[in-house]
C-alpha cells in the first residue's frame, strides 16, 4: 500500500502490545509489539483509486453548506460534479463504494447522516461499469444515525405574481448495515402572466375589440402546477452483520398537474384562453444486491419506471380539446463482478465484468392523429475494464512515481438499431505525490434514445418566435415529438487532465482539463430558426405567399458532425476559522463541527469507552461483546479485520481471544500512548527544517517503508510522512484512558462520541471556495455532407443564444458558531448571432451575464441568546433563507439597431428574475 494512503488518517494510535505469536509468512502478521496502530486509516467504504479525489469533504465541511437533503449538496457541488467532456448525465452515485440502483434511494437522506463525501474523476466510474462520460460521487454513512424531519418551504417572485410552497417529512434510521428511510413532499407553484410582467405583444395578436383586450393576461410564463411524492426504501446486510453484503429494495410514487396558458381563441376572442392541462403519474421501482463472493465483488441492480402521461389542449373554436396520452416503460438492470485477479510488482490488477439488460417500451396515441405510436428497445451490453498499475512509488519501477494503464472495451446489441461498439484507453502518471497526470481516448457508438425516435407529436399553438428573415416576432404552431429516421452516432474524444495538491491551507487543489470531442451522425434538436438552418431543412418550415412565418416542426434532427474543443480549469480551497479550544478540552465546540442538534444516534451508537477518539471507538465495540460469543469484525478497520482472520479468510477465535486479552484487559496494554505519540510528532514537526528528525519512536515496519530503494530514509517519503502527522492536531489529554465506562467528550450531530482526533470537536469554523472557468477553443457543426458549415463561436447558433466562449462558475461560503452563509455564481461570455445580410434581416446581439445566488442559514440551538441553556422547542432546528439570482439580473438580447426583439424580451428569457425563499427545518 502506498505510504500516503496509510498515513491519511484522521488519527493515529500508538498502542503497546505484549509479544504476538509467529505465523506463516503468508498469512497477514498478528498485531506485533511495539508497533504503531493505525486506527481508521482508512475509512470503510471509499473508493481505492488511481486518480485522486476532485474534492473530498469531511463531516464539518459538509455542514457547512448548509444542505437539507442529499439532493440538495448534490447541487450545491456542481461545479465539482459536472462533468466538463460534454456528454453524459447526472454523477454515478455510490454508497458506501457500493453501487445502487438509483439516486433516488438515499437523496432526501440528510446530510447529517454522511461521514464523508468523494468526488471522482470520470474515468474512475469505469471501474463501476459506467461510460467515462459522469464523474463520481461516493456518500460514505455513519454506522449509526436516527432521525424524523420536517421541512416547510414558502418562497416567490420578488417582482410578484407567483410564489410557491413546499411541505416534506421523512424518518431515517441506519443501524449498521440496515437502514430505513420514509419521505413525503408536497409543493406547489402559482401561474405567472405576461401581463405581470408587462410583456409587449405582438401586433398581429391584439384583437380589435372594444373594450381592448390585453393578450398577456391570456399566457402563461410559469404554469400552475402541483406535485406529490410518496418513497419508501429498505436496505439490509447479508449474514452476520452484513459481512456477505446487503440487499436493498426502493419504491416510489410521484403525481403531478400542471395547467398552462398559450393566448385567446382567435375566432371566438372570448376571455376564455386555450389551455394546456397535463397530469402525470410515476411509478418507480428499484432494488440493489451487492455480494462478496471469494475475492470478489457482485453488484446487480434493478430499476423500473412506469410515467404515464396524459395532455389536453384546447382546440380553436368550439371543437372541444385533444388528448395526447404517452405511456414510458423501462426496466433497467445491471450485473458487475470487481475484483483484483492477479497482483502485480506495482500492485493488484483491477478487473471489472459488466453486463446490461434494459427494456423500455413508448406507447402513445393522440386524437389529431388518429394514429397510435408503440414502440419497443430492448438493449444488451457487456464491456470489460482493466486496470493495471506499471509502476508504485516506493516498490517497482518507483523511480518515475506511480503509473497505471487503464483498458476497456464493450459491445452493445439494440432491437431496432443493431450492434454498437465501445472502447477506451487511459493513462494515468503521478510524477510526484502531489501532482497526477491522465490522459484518456474513447471511442464509441449512440443510438438516438427512444423519446426522440417514437415521442408522441404535439401540437403547440401561438408559441413567439423570433424570425430572422423578416426581423419580426411571430405567433407560429409548434409541432413536436419523435423523429423515425434518427441515425446512430460515433462519438471520438480525448481527455487530458491534471489534479495538482497546492499543499496550502486546510486542504487544496488546482484541477486542469483539455476536452476534444468529435462525433458524426449527431441527434439534435431542432436548432434557431436562423437562415442557414432554414436553407438546411426547408421542409420544417411553413411561411404563407407573403413570406410571414405560420409553422415549424421541431422534432430532432440528424447533423453530419459536430466538433468542440474546451479548456477548463478550477481550484478548490478549504480552511478554518477561528482559534482551537485550549488542549485537553475535547468534544464539540461551539463552532464548526457537524450541526448542533442534530438527532440522538441510533441505538448502539454511545462513545468511545476506555479512550477517546477512534480507538475507543474501535476498542468499545470489540470490548462489548461478551467472552463466547461471536465477534463481528466487519465493523472493524481494514487493516485489522485482515490481522483477525485466519488462512482460509474467515476470523480465527484464537486470534481474536489474543485480542481481546491485550485490548479490554486492565492489564494489557489497553490504550494508546499519547506520550509516544505526542514524542513522534514533537520530533517531526518540531524539528529545524534542515535538521534530520529523531525517528527512534518509529516501529521497524514504519521505518522500512520510509527507506528507499537504497536502504536509507528516503526524503521525499519522510516529507510526505512529516506532512500527514503534522497536519494533524495534538492529541488532547485523555482522563479516561483505561478505565472502563469512560466516555469521550461531546456526541451529539447523530454519530458515536465525538473523536478529537478526527473531524469534530475543535470548535472551529469551516469556510470553502471553488472557481471553475470553462474556455470555448472550437464549437462547430455540419449540417449535411456538402452543407453550410456553422461555427457556433462566430455568429452562427443552434440553441437559443449561441455558444459562449467563456464560462466561469463561482462556489464558497462560510460557516462558524452554528451561522452559516454560501454564495453561487455563474457568468456566460456574450455571443452574436449572424443573419442573412438580407434587407430586412439583422443580427442579435446576446449579452454577458452573471448571475448570484446566496443561502444563509442559522442552527438555532447553538445561538444560546435565543434558547438560554435549554434549547428546548429550537433543538435541531435550523432556519434558512435563500435568494437566486439576487441581483436580479437578465439577458439583455438586442439586434443591429439596438432594438430588443419581442420574443427576446427580457421577462420572455426570464420569467423569475430575483426569486427569495425561507425555509424552517426541525429534526427530532
Amino acid at each position: 500500500m502506498p505510504l500516503l494512503k496509510s498515513v491519511s488518517l484522521p488519527a493515529l494510535i500508538i498502542s503497546l502490545a505484549t509479544p504476538a505469536q509467529a505465523s506463516e509468512a503468508a498469512e497477514p502478521a498478528p498485531l506485533s509489539d511495539d508497533e504503531i496502530v493505525v486506527i481508521a486509516e482508512r475509512i470503510r467504504g471509499q473508493v481505492d483509486a488511481d486518480q485522486p479525489p476532485i474534492i473530498e469533504l469531511n463531516e464539518e465541511e459538509i455542514a457547512a453548506y448548509g444542505a437539507d437533503s442529499l439532493a440538495d449538496l448534490v447541487a450545491q457541488l456542481g461545479p465539482q460534479t459536472g462533468s466538463g467532456r460534454g456528454r453524459g448525465g447526472q454523477p454515478v452515485f455510490l454508497i458506501n463504494g457500493q453501487r445502487v440502483s438509483g439516486f433516488r434511494e438515499f437523496r432526501r437522506y440528510p446530510p447529517e447522516a454522511i461521514r464523508k463525501v468523494e468526488v471522482l474523476s470520470e474515468e474512475v466510474a469505469q471501474r463501476f461499469g459506467y461510460p467515462a462520460d459522469q464523474r463520481v460521487i461516493n456518500f460514505i454513512l455513519k454506522d449509526n444515525f436516527a432521525s424524523r424531519e420536517l421541512e416547510v418551504e414558502y418562497g416567490g417572485v420578488t417582482a410578484g405574481g407567483s410564489a410557491s410552497g413546499e411541505l416534506e417529512a421523512s424518518q431515517l434510521t441506519i443501524n449498521g448495515p440496515r437502514r430505513i428511510n420514509l419521505g413525503a413532499e408536497f409543493n406547489t407553484t402559482s401561474m405567472l402572466t405576461e401581463a405581470e410582467r408587462n410583456v409587449i405583444q405582438s401586433p398581429d395578436s391584439i384583437p380589435n375589440t372594444t373594450p381592448p383586450i390585453n393578450p398577456g393576461e391570456y399566457r402563461s410564463l410559469i404554469a400552475d402546477s402541483e406535485r406529490y411524492e410518496l418513497e419508501g426504501t429498505l436496505n439490509t446486510g447479508l449474514g452476520e452483520s452484513g459481512a456477505d453484503g446487503n440487499f436493498s429494495l426502493n419504491g416510489n410514487f410521484e403525481r403531478s398537474h400542471s395547467r398552462s396558458l398559450f393566448g385567446l381563441d382567435p375566432v371566438l376572442l372570448d376571455a376564455d384562453p386555450l389551455e394546456r392541462r397535463t397530469q402525470s403519474s410515476t411509478y418507480s421501482l428499484g432494488s440493489s444486491l451487492n455480494k462478496f463472493i471469494g475475492g470478489w465483488t457482485a453488484s446487480l441492480t434493478v430499476d423500473a419506471v412506469r410515467v404515464d402521461t396524459r395532455t389536453e389542449i384546447d382546440r380553436r373554436g368550439v371543437t372541444g380539446f385533444d388528448i395526447s396520452n404517452n405511456r414510458t416503460t423501462s426496466i433497467d438492470s445491471k450485473l458487475t463482478m470487481i475484483g483484483t485477479p492477479v497482483t502485480l510488482p506495482a500492485g493488484d490488477v483491477s478487473l471489472t465484468f459488466n453486463s446490461e439488460l434494459d427494456w423500455k417500451r413508448i406507447e402513445s396515441d393522440d386524437t389529431r392523429s388518429n394514429l397510435p405510436l408503440d414502440l419497443k428497445r430492448r438493449r444488451l451490453a457487456g464491456n470489460v475494464n482493466l486496470g493495471i498499475p506499471l509502476a508504485e512509488r516506493g516498490g517497482a519501477w518507483g523511480g518515475i512515481g506511480d503509473f497505471s494503464l487503464n483498458l476497456s472495451a464493450g459491445v452493445e446489441d439494440l432491437s431496432d438499431f443493431g450492434a454498437l461498439t465501445n472502447y477506451s484507453a487511459g493513462l494515468t502518471w503521478s510524477p510526484v505525490q502531489p501532482l497526477t497526470l491522465s490522459a484518456t481516448y474513447l471511442l464509441s457508438e449512440k443510438a438516438p434514445s427512444l423519446t426522440n425516435l417514437g415521442g408522441a407529436q404535439i401540437t403547440s399553438f401561438n408559441v413567439p418566435v423570433y424570425d430572422f428573415a423578416n426581423n419580426t416576432t411571430a405567433l407560429v404552431t409548434i409541432t413536436s415529438g419523435g423523429n423515425p429516421a434518427l441515425l446512430a452516432e460515433k462519438q471520438r474524444d480525448i481527455k487530458l487532465s491534471a489534479n495538482l495538491d497546492l499543499g496550502l491551507l486546510e486542504r487544496s487543489n488546482l484541477v486542469v482539463e483539455y476536452f476534444r470531442n468529435r462525433s458524426d451522425n449527431v441527434t439534435e434538436g431542432f436548432p434557431l430558426l436562423t437562415p442557414a438552418i432554414e436553407a438546411a431543412f426547408p421542409g420544417r418550415v411553413t411561411r404563407d405567399n407573403a413570406g410571414a412565418l405560420l409553422a415549424i416542426d421541431q422534432r430532432p434532427v440528424t447533423f453530419a458532425n459536430r466538433r468542440s474543443d474546451r479548456f477548463r480549469y478550477g481550484i478548490n480551497l478549504f480552511g478554518r476559522v477561528g482559534k482551537a479550544p485550549p488542549r485537553g478540552e475535547g468534544g464539540r465546540g461551539a463552532g464548526g463541527g457537524a450541526p448542533a442538534g442534530g438527532p440522538p444516534a441510533a441505538a448502539g451508537g454511545a462513545g468511545g469507552a476506555g479512550a477517546s477518539g477512534a480507538f475507543g471507538d474501535f476498542r468499545q465495540k470489540f470490548c462489548a461483546v461478551p467472552e463466547g460469543e461471536t465477534t463481528d469484525i466487519s465493523q472493524f478497520p481494514e487493516m485489522i479485520q485482515e490481522r483477525l482472520r485466519g488462512a482460509d479468510g474467515k476470523p480465527d477465535p484464537a486470534r481474536i481471544a489474543q485480542l481481546r486479552q491485550r485490548m479490554c484487559s486492565t492489564e494489557g496494554a489497553a490504550g494508546p500512548d499519547p506520550e509516544r505519540f505526542a514524542a513522534l510528532r514533537k520530533s517531526l514537526c518540531e524539528a529545524e527544517e534542515r535538521a534530520a528528525p529523531d525517528l527512534s519512536a518509529l516501529p521497524e515496519r514504519m521505518l522500512e517503508r520510509l527507506k528507499g530503494p537504497d536502504g536509507e530514509i528516503d526524503p521525499a517519503k519522510l516529507a510526505e510522512f512529516k506532512k500527514r502527522v503534522c497536519s494533524m492536531p495534538p492529541p488532547p489529554a485523555m482522563a479516561n484512558a483505561g478505565q472502563p465506562g469512560g466516555r469521550s467528550g461531546g456526541g451529539g450531530g447523530g454519530r458515536r462520541g465525538g473523536s478529537p482526533f478526527g473531524p469534530g470537536g475543535d470548535g472551529q469554523g469551516r469556510w470553502s471556495l471553488s472557481l471553475y472557468h470553462t474556455v470555448e477553443l472550437k464549437n462547430d457543426a455540419l449540417i449535411a455532407v456538402g452543407g453550410p458549415q456553422l461555427d457556433l463561436l462566430r455568429g452562427d447558433a443552434l440553441g437559443g443564444g449561441g455558444v459562449a466562449r467563456h464560462k466561469l462558475q463561482l462556489e464558497g461560503g462560510l460557516f462558524y458558531e452554528g451561522v452559516g452563509m454560501r454564495l453561487s455564481g455563474n457568468y456566460a461570455s456574450s455571443t452574436t448571432i449572424n443573419g442573412s445580410g438580407l434587407p430586412g434581416s439583422t443580427d442579435l446581439y446576446f449579452g454577458d451575464l452573471a448571475t448570484f445566488d446566496m443561502r444563509i442559514f442559522i442552527n438555532l440551538e447553538q445561538q444560546k441568546w435565543l434558547t438560554g441553556e435549554n434549547p428546548g422547542f429550537f433543538k435541531g432546528t435550523r432556519m434558512s433563507i435563500r435568494a437566486n439570482n439576487i441581483f436580479n439580473t437578465r439577458q439583455r438580447v438586442t439586434d443591429s439597431n439596438g432594438v430588443v426583439p419581442l420574443s427576446y424580451q427580457p421577462a420572455l428569457i426570464d420569467p423569475v428574475g430575483r426569486y427569495v425563499e425561507v425555509s424552517f427545518r426541525k429534526m427530532f
